[in-house]
């Protein structure tokens, strides 16, 4: 049975708890190996060699930083007090965005999971959420919740894509969910006209084809935006959960779509980046 290999990034808050425990649901008809890590945030002037050492060269005083260190190190130990010796723990230095998505791509992750408190209005416009930088960033799928999944039953795939393209992608994740808990995936075309519909109707045939997808239904919806379009299909259909691409940089799915679902939307949501 395929595997999966997980990194819950934790502040040590409620909403990384969040994420362990939809990790255990998924653990449930997969083996998940759960890596936990916290970046202690701290000048590029900072570093720890391998030993755990310490070095600085900046103004910030070393033993401060090695009180931080020490207090992230018990925190992360007592982890294993609570869930287990079987989980992994992890503290690294640095930004906390651009280490996470280092670490999970260097260590070869499956995927990322993160908790989020989500972002509104004046915060978003400004910087926006770490887990929606991520989402951004990270070559590693991202799956971010905003509450307890606990009971979640996997049964209904949402995914959310541009099929006017039918070509392959990489979709492993997805066919890992599909394969342990024989969910339904459903795809969704927000478009703006009926003419749309049927060019693209048959394209998300070639699609499913292309990328070994048999057991699935299609939607369209007319909606202004894809953002509003995945929120009123959820209101009308119970999806359990979304599953919606990235490039990365502007275009179709970008600040629009992708990240503003990740702050917004009240379900589990796996960003992945596309083609």
């Amino acid at each position: 049975m395929a595997s999966l290999k997980v990194l819950i990034p934790t502040d040590f808050s409620v909403q990384a708890e969040y994420a362990y425990l939809m990790v255990k649901k998924l653990e449930e008809k997969i083996p998940v190996e759960i890596h936990f890590m916290h970046v202690l945030g701290v000048p590029d002037t900072v570093s720890m060699d391998k030993n755990g050492n310490i070095e600085t060269c900046g103004e910030i005083s070393i033993d401060f930083v090695i009180s931080q260190k020490e207090i992230a190190l018990r925190k992360l130990n007592n982890l294993k007090t609570i869930y287990g010796n079987e989980i992994n723990v992890q503290l690294e230095l640095g930004k906390l965005t651009d280490k996470i998505v280092s670490y999970a791509k260097e260590n070869h992750f499956d995927l990322i999971v993160m908790g989020t408190k989500g972002s509104w209005g004046i915060k978003e416009k400004l910087s926006g959420s770490e887990t929606q930088m991520i989402a951004r960033q990270s070559q590693v799928p991202l799956l971010s919740l905003m509450c307890d999944r606990s009971d979640l039953v996997i049964k209904n795939i949402l995914l959310v894509h541009d099929f006017r393209t039918a070509k392959k992608e990489n979709l492993s994740l997805l066919h890992k969910l599909i394969a342990a808990f024989n969910t339904k995936t459903h795809f969704l075309q927000i478009i703006y006209s009926e003419n749309e519909r049927a060019a693209i109707d048959s394209s998300m045939d070639k699609f499913a084809a292309e990328n070994s997808i048999k057991n699935y239904d299609k939607h369209f919806l007319i909606d202004k935006d894809i953002e509003n379009g995945v929120v009123h299909f959820n209101q009308m259909q119970e999806m359990d959960v979304v599953c919606i691409g990235t490039h990365g940089k502007g275009g179709f799915f970008h600040t629009s779509a992708t990240e503003k679902l990740v702050n917004h939307l009240f379900k589990p949501i796996i960003s992945f980046h596309i083609n």
